[in-house]
């Protein structure tokens, strides 16, 4: 008898999905027929139209399968309609009637939360929806078990939030030899959330700098670990529910698209200044990038945010990161070695840094140059603070900004603007009358004569002073002399 239902099933009953699906939707009626016809299901010989709405949007994905199933369900009165009605769910369906994960539950748990509904997943999405926790989220194993939930034969228990991942890390600050200048330079910006850029000869420890500034920043709030959360469910990058307090740390190789840099592709996904948010891009060999993929760079840095158009989407991810760039002095990498540089020499060096643009450097904050380390300071004990030891510092200024911009929607003294910086980062007079000369004489832009004044705020919060005074603005005067970049 099952048999002839199955049969009777596949010949009589069709279903039509309408609305723009892609290829992965419009095979979702053979997964839906599968897994009902496993349940032994067998519906009316009518045709079946599901209409995907709004008509002119296109739909990408399999995780409309679950929405699809409950849509028949309830068409069909097997599941109260009112039950359906209030659910939000997403998830794709295998034959057998499982449920396979997808990308995105928790935004669509922030989404349930909005209009008031309850959310149906897969069951190993559960863990990282109910991090809402403000509407009650169910990770379901098969459609069965969803179909006995809505008929109140067996509930479903409600999903638990998934475990927090606390920052762990192998390597230590200390481990640099050398380059006392450069770990000030990064304990700055890891303290006010600067853009920084290292410009040194091969082995003088760029990248090396830059793989430990996770060490030394604070973890992060429970506010931005959902921010972040949210672009890395859309992209897939949550393992098993769980929400990481570490901050992101991206690192794109310079071969990598426009699309993967900023967004796009399929869908309009978040790229890497997206997946970076609320922690680091680091760019190694920044000369290496294609122009134009730099030069996208520049909106978002200011904004803190990109939009991605496309002909058939927009999105808007948010963007606000920290930029850590190196980038070698030439081509060759020996520019400042006689013995070793190219006959090029000093052109090579101009035409190769040459290919970043003034606009995008004047973004950085932080500019230094990176002697070669020296054999004798290898051989040197571990010189500096620990990570732990500067971690706490840069923690300590970091609270110090949270307190003093709470409600002003910042956070870090790089992110202030108009009034605000004003306010916060005014010299004394002996400060502003260096500051003035230096502007004059390094030809400082507007952007860059700011830029001076949030780095010196940090100084001056490092140094747990409330005013910023000329110690603070010849330091961070310093950090804008590089040879070969324009101030």
């Amino acid at each position: 008898m099952l048999y002839r239902q199955i049969i009777s099933f596949t010949i009589h009953y069709t279903i039509t999905i309408v609305g723009l699906p892609d290829k992965a939707v419009s095979e979702a009626r053979e997964r839906v027929r599968a897994a009902l016809a496993s349940m032994q299901i067998a519906l009316p010989s009518k045709k079946l139209i599901i209409n995907l709405s709004p008509a002119d949007l296109p739909k990408i994905g399999s995780h409309f399968d679950l929405p699809i199933a409950i849509a028949i369900l309830a068409a069909t009165g097997l599941i109260p309609e009112e039950k359906a009605a209030k659910t939000l769910s997403l998830g794709e369906l295998a034959l057998d009637g499982s449920l396979v994960a997808v990308t995105g539950a928790l935004p669509a748990a922030l989404k349930a939360a909005e209009l008031n509904c309850v959310l149906a997943c897969p069951e190993a999405c559960g863990a990282e929806a109910a991090w809402v926790g403000a509407t009650p989220v169910y990770g379901v194993k098969t459609l069965a078990h969803l179909l006995r939930h809505f008929s109140g034969d067996r509930p479903l228990h409600e999903a638990h939030p998934g475990e927090i991942t606390l920052p762990s890390h192998a390597r230590d600050l200390r481990d640099v030899k050398g380059q006392e200048k450069a770990k000030r330079a990064l304990e700055i910006a890891a303290a006010g959330g600067h853009h920084m850029f290292m410009v040194g000869t091969p082995g003088s420890g760029k990248s090396m700098l830059a793989a430990r500034l996770p060490t030394i920043l604070p973890p992060l709030s429970a506010q931005e670990a959902l921010e972040t959360s949210i672009i890395h469910s859309l992209a897939g990058l949550l393992d098993e529910g769980g929400i990481s307090r570490a901050r992101p740390f991206r690192e794109p190789h310079h071969t990598a698209s426009m699309a993967a840099i900023v967004g796009g592709g399929r869908g309009a996904q978040p790229g890497e200044i997206s997946l970076a948010h609320n922690g680091v891009l680091f760019l190694d060999e920044l000369p290496e990038f294609p122009r134009p993929v730099l030069e996208t760079l520049r909106q978002p840095i200011e904004s803190g945010e990109v939009m991605v158009a496309r002909a058939n989407a927009h999105m808007r991810y948010p963007a606000r990161f920290m930029l850590v760039a190196a980038a070698n002095p030439c081509k060759c990498g020996y520019l400042p070695d006689p013995e070793r540089a190219c006959a090029k020499v000093p052109l090579c060096g101009e035409d190769y840094l040459g290919r970043i643009s003034g606009p995008l450097m004047d973004r950085f904050d932080l500019r230094l140059d990176m002697p070669p380390v020296q054999f004798q300071d290898l051989d040197l004990p571990p010189s500096g603070d620990s990570s732990a030891v500067v971690a706490a510092r840069v923690a300590e200024a970091r609270a110090l900004q949270l307190e003093r911009y709470e409600g002003s929607g910042f956070r870090t003294n790089a992110q202030i603007e108009g009034q605000l910086l004003e306010e916060v980062a005014a010299p004394d007079t002996e400060g502003r009358e260096i500051l003035q000369k230096a502007a004059e004489r390094l030809g400082l832009s507007a952007r860059g004569y700011h830029r001076v004044l949030r780095v010196a705020r940090t100084i001056a919060d490092l140094a747990g002073e409330a005013d910023i005074c000329r110690p603070h603005l010849a330091e961070a005067l310093s950090y804008r002399v590089v040879s070969g970049l324009p101030n």
